[in-house]
């Protein structure tokens, strides 16, 4: 390992066994200052010592040099572990492959033109769903917002992704959304997230024994819905430009060019990446705007200017203020906050200052960076989408701009970067619109902020007081909220 940075002492990475900090409160007492000193340490994580860094330049030289800072996960890491019986070999975490998973997925990732009609629906639903949930709890207690928030996720994933509607939204307890709550309480559990090496000995640990069995049947479970999903069954002809990623993958598991296990793997890590960070980003999008109603009230006469209730890609991308508290949001609250999926192929030099011998593990810590004075300013842990600018175009442009010296990386950056980064934006924008045309909230007065403590960063448990916008009419769910009271 480097000589010249310093290392996390190891309890650091095992405070979940017995302390509920947040990441920020982690982050700011022991990573923060040998971070913003050094540009990099030494960390305990998945059973061995890894380098994190968090300096753009550090950032950008990984990030360029996919042949030495080789993309690499579980299924090279800890091949016998839970999470990499989860995920498999993906286009996100693999090298060898990530060419050939690449030219079957990208065009159902970075569609020229996506539909905009589920996200509004599925929206609109979500909203529906919300305001009668608030009926139920009255007017003095607020919402659980993150149970509502996945089943919509999920429904909008599956909508645009893999030609299925799970019906998580009209229909409550589906198995494949109740799959995904136990998913993420069994992978993220510390001892075993630290010390994968246990994960070897299920006949001793029966509740590494049980995850097993939940992974394989969220696995088989997903194959089995997406094979018999009703339109896949529909003879009808498909114009190209209706083509979803799954049916991508489809014909490339027909034509041979990929087996079926990696089938399997990538429509997986399609199912969990394309619902967990909207549903993340969403959970953080209710707390920071539930403390500011004069942020609120910008933002929705912005939407009630654009003069429409019906929007599509093109409503939404031409507005300013919608545009630059995403941007912001992203920055403060990265769903990926931090990430170790990279191994040297060789000895390296990062940024050449830090020797690192080969096969070391390496990565990024985005929450770090994003919170780093010298590179975001004296205000840089405070919420300010007017740092993004005024016009839609020059917000454009800062985004590009810090995504590529390292200073922005919310989809990681260069020839790695989230394919499907353009789709989430347009959805979180899509969600937004509706939300803020129909509804206002606050905070409940009786929530306190807890970020998660490792993994994914979003607020823990956000309740926050809906109340419907005086005058909307758009909708059934006057009615709907009526009978309910009734």
């Amino acid at each position: 390992m480097p000589k010249n940075i310093p290392r996390v002492p190891i309890y650091v990475s095992l405070l979940g066994l017995w302390s509920d900090m947040g990441q920020d409160e982690i982050y700011a007492r022991w990573l923060a200052k040998p971070l913003e000193d050094y540009g990099a340490v030494k960390i305990w994580f998945a059973g061995r010592w890894n380098v994190l860094t968090t300096r753009p330049e550090y950032l950008t030289d990984m990030f360029r040099n996919e042949d030495i800072y080789a993309k690499a996960g579980s299924q090279i890491k800890i091949p016998w572990s839970v999470i990499a019986s989860l995920v498999g070999d993906n286009i996100i975490n693999t090298h060898d492959n990530w060419r050939l998973y690449t030219s079957i997925m990208k065009p159902g990732m970075q569609k020229r033109s996506f539909d905009t009609r589920p996200l509004l629906r599925k929206s609109r639903k979500f909203v529906d769903l919300l305001l009668q949930e608030q009926v139920i709890q009255g007017n003095q207690r607020g919402v659980l917002v993150n149970p509502l928030i996945q089943r919509y996720a999920i429904a909008v994933m599956g909508e645009s992704f893999l030609d299925i509607d799970f019906e998580c939204l009209e229909k409550g307890n589906a198995r494949i959304e109740e799959l995904q709550t136990i998913i993420k309480r069994t992978i993220f559990k510390p001892l075993f997230f630290n010390f994968p090496a246990l994960d070897k000995y299920p006949h001793i640990f029966s509740s590494r024994r049980r995850a097993f069995g939940i992974m394989k049947e969220f696995e088989d479970l997903l194959c089995d819905l997406v094979k018999n999903r009703p339109r896949n069954r529909s003879l009808e002809p498909r114009d190209p430009e209706d083509l979803q990623l799954v049916h991508m993958l489809e014909n490339a598991l027909k034509e041979g060019k990929i087996t079926d296990k990696q089938y399997r793997a990538n429509l997986k890590i399609t199912f969990l990446t394309a619902h967990e960070n909207a549903q993340q980003l969403l959970n953080s999008v209710f707390w920071e705007l539930g403390k500011s109603q004069d942020m609120q009230t910008k933002l929705r006469e912005e939407i009630l200017q654009a003069g429409t209730v019906d929007p599509v890609a093109d409503t939404v991308n031409k507005l300013p203020y919608l545009t630059s508290v995403l941007y912001e949001f992203l920055r403060l609250y990265p769903p990926v906050s931090q990430l170790i999926n990279r191994v040297t192929t060789a000895p390296a030099v990062l940024g050449g200052e830090i020797s690192i011998p080969a096969q070391t593990w390496v990565g990024w810590n985005a929450y770090g960076v994003h919170i780093d004075e010298r590179v975001w300013g004296p205000k840089a842990k405070q919420f300010i989408p007017e740092r993004w600018g005024t016009t839609v175009e020059e917000m454009q442009t800062k985004f590009r701009r810090d995504c590529v010296r390292g200073a922005y990386i919310p989809f990681n950056a260069h020839t790695r970067k989230c394919l499907g980064q353009g789709f989430a934006l347009l959805e979180m924008k899509m969600v937004l619109f509706e939300m803020l045309r129909r509804v206002s909230w606050t905070v409940d007065p009786a929530y306190k902020l807890k970020l998660t403590s490792g993994g994914i960063l979003a607020p823990l448990r956000v309740r926050v007081i809906l109340k419907e916008v005086q005058g909307d009419t758009s909708n059934a769910v006057s009615e709907k909220l009526v009978s309910l009271v009734e």
